[in-house]
């Protein structure tokens, strides 16, 4: 699966797009303009995406690049 694809099956299961969680990641105090902080360390990222949107380990990694500024929306 694509990291696009991974966002957009994220976006059908939470009703939540790539700017929707950097912005709650911002407002989580993980994020400053939706890039994570230093020391923000993935497990950090992945029980979040567990606990408030039920995400599987993949899809909440997808998250943790997204906000880790590897991967962006559109990426193979």
């Amino acid at each position: 699966m694509s990291f696009q694809g991974y966002l957009d099956t994220i976006k059908s299961k939470t009703g939540k797009g790539p700017e929707d969680f950097q912005r709650l990641a911002d407002q989580k105090g993980y994020a400053e303009n939706g890039r994570l902080k230093p020391g923000v360390k993935a497990g950090q990222i992945v029980g979040w995406m567990k606990d408030e949107f039920n995400l599987g380990h993949g899809h909440a990694m997808a998250i943790y690049a997204l906000l880790s500024g590897k991967r962006k929306p559109g990426d193979a």
